[in-house]
């Protein structure tokens, strides 16, 4: 994995905030990361905390959220808290059905970094974002709008995070072997050297960590993330074909 100077920032930053949360004994976190940060973040921090008692943790509201904060953790503390919030927006009715892009569109338009902004969870009257504290107050005031849409805002504790219902399907196929590739191909229904091309250009993640070689082998319950295709889970792994390939059964999120 190629590391460019906003990387080496990142983790500079990542190792302050550990070392804050170990000589201080206090709850210290990142902002918002996408996976390819996590990732990097990730590596950087199990080799920090061996031999430590600081727990690094990430964490984004809600179980499999995609964008997440790295928390450092005492031994007394938990990711309840974490100063993350939601903001519920709430379309009419009557109203053009706004898309990830337009409510993401029009908080950046604000001059928001990324970074203060995690998942954003929409449905078909709104959606929840997710954010970091700080922010809560400015969106309180100043989001009104997505696109031409007036927005109707509450400010909620995490508790009251609606997450959608996620469609899923199971994909029985058999493969070679239990090369990421060769899964990749079959859990995203494309041909194995654009797996493989798509894996060395760093758009595969196998659970939260950036895959790096196609022939990297996946295990039975493992997440799959293609950027821009979506994610699965490799639900099950079975037996050996006549031609000695390998049944499994992929979950695949639509």
């Amino acid at each position: 994995m190629e590391i460019t100077k906003e990387d080496k920032m990142l983790l500079a930053g990542a190792e302050d905030k550990f070392n804050q949360c170990l000589n201080q004994y206090r709850v210290t976190h990142t902002t918002f990361l996408d996976l390819r940060q996590r990732s990097l973040v990730d590596r950087h921090c199990r080799q920090l905390a061996k031999g430590s008692d600081v727990k690094c943790t990430f964490y984004g509201g809600y179980d499999d959220a995609e964008r997440t904060i790295a928390a450092f953790l005492p031994d007394y503390a938990d990711v309840s808290q974490l100063p993350l919030s939601v903001i519920r927006a709430e379309a009419p009715p009557s109203g053009r059905k706004l898309t990830h892009r337009d409510y993401l569109g029009s908080l950046t338009g604000l001059g928001l970094k990324r970074e203060m902004i995690g998942d954003i969870l929409v449905r078909d009257d709104g959606a929840d974002i997710i954010i970091m504290d700080d922010i809560e107050d400015f969106l309180m005031l100043n989001y009104q709008k997505a696109g031409r849409t007036e927005l109707c805002l509450s400010a909620l504790p995490l508790s009251e995070l609606r997450i959608p219902e996620t469609k899923t399907a199971m994909i029985k196929d058999t493969v070679a072997s239990l090369r990421l590739d060769n899964v990749i191909s079959s859990a995203f229904k494309m041909s194995r050297s654009k797996a493989a091309d798509a894996i060395r250009t760093g758009l595969v993640f196998i659970n939260s960590l950036q895959a790096e070689k196609p022939d990297m082998k996946v295990e039975e319950g493992d997440k799959l993330v293609l950027r821009g295709k979506g994610k699965a889970y490799l639900k099950e792994v079975g037996g050996q074909t006549r031609k000695d390939r390998t049944y499994i059964v992929v979950e695949r999120y639509l």
